[in-house]
């Protein structure tokens, strides 16, 4: 894999050797042939930077130059693209941005960055004449990036609905499948190396909101930050909301929404609506029976309706697959003698701008809610009353019989129908204050058109 005597090679420079990067050299080593044979040129990794050079990593480093000097990489001359796998934000910034500067392209896994620095990073590149892609930022080895980017092109993006978390999806298919609670199941996740030693980003929703973020911008044009999306995780869920949840006719998912509200003649007025939250789909839809630790994105356009995109999300070899795809790309532009003919974000930089978000409080949906109250009479109709009183109408309502372990106490759960979200939380905030209610409510948003 030597970058020296082909002239018509292009030669590329990795930047953390990781799990991932690790599979980068595989699959730049195992499908060589086959990338020679779709470009019409080499593809060659010539220089590997990363702090750690002592692990065997148990792949072939023959003639590959390795060594902790990243600033080196992105100076030499036979490094035409940068692939940064680190992760995190300040480094990985720094030296794309170093890269941007020496002139050479970039390839990045890092959603995280690009949800937080992505207006600094885009512009860099812009400014610079230079590409950067990401496709396995978001969804692992599944293209739904360049389908955005390119496939849909033609079309109004009506809806985006994904499962980006194969860490939380893993979760909630054990924790339904074996009735288990959440901690267990999440110390197996972690024992298989589902999950990190440190969860939170996935368990939380940051992660998923993360590529949601890129994902709003790439289907909408909309310059919004992971900050701006409101975003609640699965901790809490109880084996109980699964049981029900199968009862009413759904399955409990981490589900990553964009939609955009168009308005006004020809629809020329939009607002965005971008969350992340556990919800409740319909047991007959296609994401609801996405399992295990899969990633499945939904985007329905207004010309060519809903289309999947299945896969997994996450893992060396098809991570890797998506990384190896941008470098062909960007190398097939780098022959033709320019930057790549499609903007990064599908949009044109000028046409990436803030636009207005539709608040909580004006959201439309049904909603699950799981109370803890206590057993006594009179309870129930406390709950429901607060609900009614607000505007919330009722569709079920279930009362378990109090047991052993639960003290005195009794689980209620409601399942409304279409309200505000704005009602929604006044009747909540009414019932919190209830003495007989002992814990804050559990909602769960239900999304039917799935």
């Amino acid at each position: 894999m030597s970058g020296q005597g082909n002239q018509d090679e292009i030669g590329v420079g990795l930047i953390g050797f990781g799990t991932i990067g690790r599979g980068v050299v595989k699959v730049l080593s195992d499908n060589a042939k086959e990338i020679e044979q779709r470009l019409g040129f080499p593809l060659r990794l010539v220089r590997i930077a990363d702090l750690d050079t002592d692990t065997d990593r148990g792949v072939d480093l023959s003639d590959i130059h390795f060594d902790a000097d990243a600033s080196g990489l992105i100076a030499d001359p036979s490094v035409q693209i940068v692939i940064e796998l680190i992760g995190g934000y300040d480094v990985p910034r720094k030296f794309i941005l170093e890269a941007f500067a020496a002139g050479k392209h970039v390839v990045t896994a890092n959603k995280a960055l690009l949800a937080l620095h992505g207006r600094e990073i885009f512009g860099a590149a812009f400014s610079a004449g230079l590409d950067i892609a990401f496709e396995a930022a978001v969804g692992g080895g599944i293209p739904v990036l360049r389908s955005l980017r390119e496939g849909l092109a033609a079309n109004k993006i009506e809806k985006v609905l994904g499962i980006l978390n194969g860490t939380t999806n893993y979760v909630l298919t054990e924790m339904e499948s074996t009735g288990e609670d959440f901690d267990v199941v999440l110390k197996r996740a972690q024992e298989l190396g589902y999950a990190e030693a440190d969860p939170t980003f996935d368990v939380e929703g940051i992660d998923a909101a993360h590529k949601l973020a890129l994902l709003t911008a790439m289907a909408y044009g909309a310059d919004l930050t992971f900050e701006e999306i409101p975003t609640e995780g699965i901790r809490g869920l109880l084996p109980l909301d699964f049981e029900l949840a199968a009862e009413f006719g759904y399955r409990i998912k981490l589900l990553a929404v964009a939609k955009c509200h168009r308005s006004g003649e020809g629809g020329e007025t939009e607002r965005i609506e971008a969350r992340v939250q556990p919800t409740m789909v319909p047991t007959s839809s296609l994401l609801a029976n996405v399992d295990g630790a899969m990633n499945a994105i939904e985007v329905r356009g207004n010309a060519v309706g809903p289309t999947l995109y299945y896969g997994a999300g996450a893992g060396e070899m098809p991570t890797a697959s998506a990384v190896v795809a941008d470098l062909m790309e960007i190398s097939r532009e780098i022959k033709r003698g320019g930057c790549g003919p499609v903007a990064p974000l599908s949009y044109l930089p000028q046409y990436i701008v803030p636009k207005p978000v539709v608040s909580d409080e004006e959201l439309m949906g049904r909603a699950y809610l799981r109370f803890t109250a206590v057993d006594e009479p009179g309870v129930l109709g406390q709950i429901t009353g607060a609900l009614g009183e607000e505007g919330v109408g009722i569709a079920s309502v279930v009362q378990r019989e109090a047991t052993a372990a639960a003290r005195g106490t009794v689980p209620v759960i409601v399942l409304t129908h279409s309200a505000s979200e704005a009602a929604l939380r006044a009747a909540l905030g009414k019932i919190a204050v209830l003495a007989e209610v002992v814990e804050a409510p559990r909602v769960i948003r239900i999304e039917e058109e799935v």
